[in-house]
This record gives structure tokens, C-alpha cells and sequence, in this order.
């Protein structure tokens, strides 16, 4: 005996849940499963919560440079965990309740809180019963990748989800990956008031990023006191007494290094391992990633792959927009494509660095005839008020059409004020436009201009 309905959504991270509310006020029957959290990953183990002790990190940072502003505190700053998680919980929770009050409460919904399998092109067991339907949407997104390194299965170690759950000052947090998730961590648990070494197998941090934009934020964490160890060849990793020590191999430094805690944050693998899509017959990559077209489509007609599991976008940003491409296409037939879509995302650390389009790397690599600008964030009155000076903004345009092609702000408010030339991107729209628009005094966004005025010829 099974149970019919017009689609299946399988996981509720940033795609799912939207999309099935969208498929209900069409009109649809609509099942929605997930087996542990609704919210995915970014209510629960990413954005939010990391976002939240990214907050609370900055506070104490804050508070520590209050002699700067004048502002005098008679005793040490100290940063009670506990109250830190308690603060990150709450947010969480009224993240995911929010959503659960929402999917509850919505017409033509039904929720199944346990694990999808497929049984078929147009069937998937849950908790024992069969469901059916004509459209099924795979939103099940990713889980941190861990490294297979020698004794690993010896020692205690965290993923940034088991992150989530520490209540503790670590006494010296020793972290394998320099990219996004690691110096997150490894930032705010320097600011928290650990000890911090973070360890990275690339001749430089961020190595997606350019080079002077690696530098940059290597020289930000060294000045917070982050010890960095770059070029690491092989590892492997040993008890030694209640401590873990990591050893090295990397031309220089010290052989090994000795920590209370290990976090591993060298990438991410998709869910897509015990879902039965080999009984679907749904392609998957090298990777484990489900293959699909432009319109988020899997080689098999009905079944569409949403989010991170598809390999075609790692943000929640992307996850919702893959939601609207696929709603577009099927409720308002308006042919959305994900190649619509312009490269963008942020790296959070203090100052946080926004980035849109190409690096000047990948125009140089593109033999591209293109204009380069940068300005150093001491010359923004705004940051300099603040206190806040570090980073710098550059922006790359092609040099006949005068399109924006890319850019990157390290420094206060880059995350925000990056915006200003995506939506120039979007619109398609020669970099004059903004050039000559009128910012208002003091801003960051105010020196955007500025920059556009000193482009010169890429060599």
C-alpha cells in the first residue's frame, strides 16, 4: 500500500521547504522529508549559528580595543562559553521553530520526520511506507569531509558541526584547513581566548582567492596572533597524553604541533551516499554530487537535485535561488537557468571579504583585455572612524565593454557594500554608472567610485 501525492521534497535545507510551499499555493499535494533538523545546514550547523559566534567573538574583540575609543574597563574581558552557546542556541531555535510552526501549519503539506530512500524512479520509502509521485526534488545537501589521516581513529576530534555543542574555552585549538570554515573558527576562538594554529596543505590561505587577498588575511590573523603553518604535505595525527599532536611536514617549522582540541575543516562531501539513487537511476559525479542541467534537472525526468548536493553552488544563497529557478520553470514557465547566476559569497572573518565575479587571476588566466583598481580601507573615512582599517577593495572591468567582471572587498562592511557592484553586474551595466553616481558621506560605500576612478591597463 502507498500514498500518493503530486511531489515528494526530500530535506528542508534553504531549497526545500520554499519550494514546497511555493508546488502547495500552486494547487499540489506535497510530502516533505527529513530526517534529523529541519533547516539544513544553515540553521544548524552553518550560517546562523556560526554567524551568531562570529557576533559574539567581534563583541569581545570590541571590548578588548575599548581603550581605543576611550572607553575604559577596569578588569580583563573575559568570555563565558557557556553563555556564548546558550545565545547561539537560541537563535538557532527560533530559526528552526519558526520553520517547523511554518511546514506545520501549511496547507497541502506533510511532513515525514525520518530517513528517504528511493525505491524507485517515482517512489521513496520512509519510515516504512511508501510514497509516490510524479515530481521529486532532492534537497539534501552536505556533511564536512573527513581527511583519511593516519591515527585519526585514535584521537577525539571536531567536525563544525560537533563545533556546535562546545561550551568550553579549547586551551589551543589546532585546525586542519585554512579556507572559509577554518578561519571562521580559528578567528573567533582566537578572540574567544585561545590558542590557535591552523594548519593548511596550500602554499597560501583562501588559494581560491588571489594572492595580495591571501596575503591580506594571513597578515589580519597573524596580527590576532594565530600561528599559521602553510605547505604541509602529509600529516598525521597521534595521542599524547590528553593532547593531540598533528605532525608536519612542510620544509619548515617545527615537525609537529601538540593541541587540546582538533577541528578538521578541509571541505565538504555530499548526502547522497544512502539515498538508494542507483535505484532511481539517478547519475552522480565523481564526487558523489548529483548531476544536473542548467535547470537543476538529473538525467532522470521527474527528479531534480536542489542545494549542495547537486555540486553547482555551496552557500544557502544558491540553495534558495535553485528553489526559484526550479519554480520559475515549472509554475511560471519562465526558463530560469542556474548560468543566470553571477558568482558571489563571503568569507567571515573581522574584516569579513565579499567577493563577486572573477578574480583578477582568472581574467589574467582568460587572456582578457581588462582594467584593475584597488584601494587601500585606510583611505575610507568611514573605517577610519571605526577603527577599522584593515583590508583593501579591488574591482576588475573589462576594458571595451567597461563591464564589471569582478571584485573583491576585504574590510569592514565588504559584505554588505560588494553588493553595489554585483547588482551593476546583474544589470549589465558599464562600471560609469556607478563611477558617477553620488554616495552618501561617511560611508564605505563611498569610496566605490573612488576606486573606479583608478583603474589602470591589467599587464
Amino acid at each position: 500500500m502507498s500514498r500518493r501525492y503530486d511531489a515528494i521534497v526530500i530535506g528542508t535545507g534553504q531549497a526545500g521547504p520554499s519550494l514546497a510551499a511555493r508546488l502547495a499555493k500552486a494547487g499540489q499535494s506535497v510530502a516533505v522529508i527529513e530526517r534529523k533538523h529541519l533547516g539544513g545546514t544553515c540553521v544548524n550547523v552553518g550560517c546562523i549559528p556560526t554567524k551568531a559566534l562570529v557576533a559574539s567573538a567581534y563583541a569581545a574583540s570590541l571590548a578588548r580595543r575599548g581603550a581605543e575609543f576611550g572607553v575604559v574597563i577596569d578588569r580583563p574581558v573575559r568570555v563565558d562559553m557557556e553563555r556564548v552557546k546558550a545565545r547561539k542556541d537560541a537563535i538557532v531555535e527560533r530559526s528552526r521553530s519558526g520553520l517547523e510552526s511554518w511546514l506545520g501549519g501549511a496547507e497541502r503539506i506533510t511532513m515525514y520526520r525520518d530517513h528517504a530512500r528511493f525505491e524507485s524512479a517515482r517512489s521513496v520509502r520512509v519510515a516504512g511506507e511508501l510514497l509516490e509521485a510524479e515530481r521529486i526534488f532532492v534537497n539534501v545537501g552536505t556533511h564536512a569531509s573527513v581527511p583519511p589521516l593516519p591515527g585519526l581513529d585514535a584521537v577525539p576530534y571536531y567536525t563544525n558541526s560537533g563545533m556546535m555543542d562546545v561550551d568550553f574555552l579549547p586551551e589551543h585549538l589546532v585546525i586542519v584547513g585554512g579556507s572559509y570554515v577554518g578561519l571562521e573558527f580559528g578567528q573567533m576562538y582566537r578572540r574567544f581566548g585561545s590558542r590557535v594554529t591552523i594548519v593548511e596543505m596550500a602554499d597560501r590561505l583562501v588559494e581560491r582567492e588571489d594572492e595580495d587577498v591571501s596575503a591580506a588575511i594571513l597578515e589580519i590573523l597573524g596580527a590576532e596572533g594565530i600561528e599559521v603553518r602553510l605547505g604541509v604535505r602529509c600529516l598525521a595525527v597521534e595521542p599524547r597524553g590528553t593532547d593531540v599532536a598533528l605532525k608536519l611536514d612542510c620544509g619548515s617549522g617545527a615537525p609537529e604541533v601538540v593541541g587540546s582540541h582538533l577541528l578538521l575543516a578541509v571541505g565538504r562531501r555530499p548526502n547522497t551516499a544512502d539515498l538508494g539513487l542507483d535505484a532511481a537511476g539517478v547519475a552522480l559525479d565523481e564526487r558523489g554530487y548529483i548531476r544536473v542541467d542548467d535547470q537543476l534537472r538529473t538525467n532522470v525526468p521527474g527528479i531534480w537535485a536542489l542545494g549542495d548536493c547537486n555540486g553547482r553552488g555551496a552557500f544557502t544563497h544558491t540553495a534558495y535561488n535553485d528553489h526559484e529557478i526550479v519554480a520559475a520553470n515549472l509554475l511560471e514557465a519562465d526558463p530560469r537557468r542556474v548560468s543566470d547566476r553571477i558568482t558571489a559569497y563571503a568569507l567571515y572573518i573581522d574584516p569579513p571579504l565579499g567577493r563577486v565575479g572573477l578574480t583578477e587571476a582568472e581574467v589574467r588566466r582568460a587572456g582578457l583585455r581588462a582594467l584593475v583598481g584597488k584601494r587601500p580601507m585606510e583611505k575610507v573615512g568611514r573605517a577610519v572612524e571605526k577603527g577599522e582599517t584593515r583590508g583593501f577593495m579591488k574591482v576588475v572591468v573589462e576594458a571595451g565593454s567597461k563591464k564589471i567582471l569582478g571584485a573583491a572587498i576585504l574590510g569592514v562592511g565588504g559584505d554588505e557594500v560588494v553588493h553595489l557592484l554585483l547588482d551593476a553586474m546583474y544589470a549589465g551595466a558599464p562600471y560609469t554608472v556607478i563611477q558617477r553616481a553620488v554616495h552618501i558621506h561617511p560611508t564605505v560605500a563611498e569610496l566605490i567610485p573612488t576606486l573606479l576612478g583608478s583603474l589602470r591597463p591589467i599587464e
